[in-house]
């Protein structure tokens, strides 16, 4: 999971929302150049100053992007969440659009400039297209709601190094019930339509939302995380000799009168509204293709935004089901393997309750865990220079998700560093039921979130060179995790890694997962389905913990489409690589590929073939 540079006010408080213990890289960051520099026109030089222009303007809209980019222009607002503020970003989108194809010449730019243009068009119609169903959309839900964001986002995110820093971080307090009830406005008007999310994501909204306000200073008990951060933050700059302890006692009854006065009752407001509501949402639900007006059309939008394809969702379902019966062939191929008497039911059932494969449910267990996850990134570090010329600046961590929106079983996920690399990337763990967090699966995930997954990617798309901004801040789920998945397939090619069949065994599972994504999306949003069929499904054919393949099947039902990207986005990597390597022969350099993929910046898969096609072109050329 990763945010982007979104298009629409109510788009970036959810993909805002979204989106170790290892030591400092050490490993040398080649010169982040590009065929994006190469022959170089005029026309490009006009456009790509035209473009970071543009960027600029953009970025305007969001003080929450601003602020997950490092920077600090308007750090005492959180955004506008109002659906008239979405109108405003479009209308924008729409007439630098007209202003882009008015004002240069498209047949005088370079190759790579032409995709920059492609690329800003395609976003513009995109948003246009999401913009026709955003009543359809969940500000609030279980997995990425406001509800748990906004504390993560002021916790992690809000740097406070300075005075004004701090008075701008209770400035953002002040603006939550603004936000919040922006956000509740849509979610009433939505409701009024009959969309709305199911009981178990009003189940989690409340959950959540309750932890947030429990605790010191809303009620009696242990210190709250949000008045615990307010407390730290203004310690530090004591320490630092930013402030004396007079004034940090100033700011801190600042801090928690808007916490009381503001977070408080922003918070009631929403837990009030999903309690009342709970009655009128499904128990056992299906897809949005049944649940909601116009749902079908809806589905078809968001199954070709997350793929950027056209595939059909007949299509995507039946690529599922042959790939899922491809992985079940590898995988019964290595039950045999390690000597197992019995069928691929019951070792499945061997590697969900052997105790061998658990880390103990403990704070010793956990830590285990994430010093594990660690190391297997360490290992990759180690590898990285032989498989990519583009390494990146940032470092990766790895921590456990804060306790107020720690979800048993839900999906480990990755927060991008920051461009100047100032920030580390983190990778965030769900330590909560150790149960659902197999020591078969560790090292799979550590590659997906970490390197050379979703931090390799993403830092290195921010720390390009040569390329406009706007493309480095891009992003689109098939390539981000079509990379995160292609690299726990790219890791079996490096020293070190899955080594015991059981780690080999855990990345066919993440790979049988992503492909199970395809059938069970589908079938919910396109097909009917009703949740326990899906989970039904899923656990037919994965050894995943059951509370894992809940959490993973509510995802979906809340998410339509973004968990068919995975699959497609690999698959898509692999027969480019494909290509390349039968169209090059002795001269593939898996380096140049891999920067080639990289060193442009996320882009839809029909730009990244073209993309790839062009660097084949080259390589043959030189």
């Amino acid at each position: 999971m990763r945010r982007t540079l979104v298009v629409s006010a109510l788009s970036v408080a959810l993909l805002a929302a979204c989106a170790s213990t290892a030591p400092t890289s050490t490993t040398a960051s080649a010169p982040a150049a590009t065929s994006a520099q190469a022959g170089e026109t005029s026309e490009d030089a006009r456009i790509n100053a035209w473009f970071e222009r543009k960027y600029e303007e953009q970025l305007q809209f969001s003080p929450i992007q601003m602020t997950f980019l490092g920077r600090k222009d308007r750090y005492s607002e959180l955004d506008d969440m109002s659906r008239e503020a979405g109108e405003r970003q479009l209308a924008w989108q729409v007439a630098a659009l007209e202003e882009m194809k008015s004002s240069f010449d498209y047949d005088a730019l370079s190759d790579a400039t032409q995709l920059s243009w492609d690329l800003f068009e395609y976003q513009v119609e995109q948003a246009q297209a999401a913009h026709r169903f955003v009543e359809h959309q969940y500000p609030f839900e279980q997995m990425g709601g406001m509800q748990a964001q906004m504390p993560t986002f002021m916790i992690n995110f809000h740097k406070v190094e300075t005075e004004s820093d701090y008075e701008a971080y209770v400035s953002r307090l002040r603006e939550v019930p603004r936000a919040f009830g922006q956000l509740m406005d849509h979610v009433r008007l939505s409701a009024e339509k009959g969309i709305r999310p199911p009981r178990f994501a009003h189940q989690g909204v409340i959950e959540q939302g309750g932890k947030v306000v429990t605790g010191a200073p809303f009620t009696k008990g242990e210190d709250s995380a949000l008045w615990a951060d307010a407390q730290a933050k203004a310690d530090a700059l004591v320490k630092a000799g930013e402030i004396d302890q007079a004034r940090a006692d100033e700011l801190k009854a600042e801090a928690r009168a808007a916490l009381v006065e503001a977070v408080k009752p922003a918070y009631d407001e929403v837990i009030t509204w999903f309690m009342a509501d709970l009655p009128n949402a499904q128990e056992n639900p299906t897809g949005v293709g049944s649940t909601h007006p116009n749902g079908k059309a809806y589905y078809a939008q968001r199954l070709q935004a997350s793929t950027t394809t056209n595939l059909t969702p007949d299509q995507v379902h039946q690529i599922g089901l042959d790939e899922v019966a491809r992985i079940r062939g590898e995988m019964e191929a290595l039950k045999e393997r390690v000597g197992f008497d019995g069928d691929l039911q019951a070792f499945f059932h061997f590697i969900r309750t052997d105790p061998q494969f658990k880390y103990p449910n403990t704070d010793a267990g956990r830590q285990a865990y994430i010093d594990d996850a660690s190391k297997a990134i360490a290992t990759i570090k180690q590898q990285l220079p032989n498989y990519f010329g583009l390494l990146p600046k940032a470092d990766i961590v790895v921590k456990r998700v804060e306790p107020f929106r720690e979800v048993d079983g839900a999906a480990q996920h990755y927060y991008p560093s920051t461009p100047d690399g100032s920030r580390p990337g983190v990778y965030y763990a769900h330590l909560s039921d150790m149960d659902a967090m197999p020591k078969t699966e560790l090292e799979v995930i550590a590659y997906h979130e970490g390197l050379p997954g979703h931090h390799m990617q993403i830092a290195i798309a921010q720390e390009l060179e040569g390329v406009p901004e706007f493309r480095k801040q891009a992003g689109f789920t098939a390539y981000a995790e079509g990379w995160g998945l292609y690299s726990e397939w790219l890791a079996r090619e490096m020293p070190g890694t899955y080594t015991d069949p059981y780690s080999e065994y855990g990345r066919l599972t993440s790979e049988m997962w992503r492909a199970i994504r395809l059938v069970v999306d589908t079938g919910l949003h396109a097909k009917g389905w009703t949740q326990q069929q899906a989970v039904d499904y899923f656990a037919e054919n994965s050894s995943i913990p059951q509370e894992a393949i809940e959490a993973e099947v509510r995802r979906y039902i809340t998410w339509p489409g973004q968990a068919t990207a995975y699959k497609i986005g690999m698959i898509k990597i692999q027969e480019l690589r494909a290509k390349a390597e039968a169209e090059l022969g002795d001269d593939f350099d898996i380096r140049g590929f891999h920067d080639a993929i990289l060193g442009g910046g996320a882009l839809p898969l029909t730009l990244l073939e073209r993309k790839i096609d062009q660097w084949i072109a080259e390589e043959k050329r030189a």
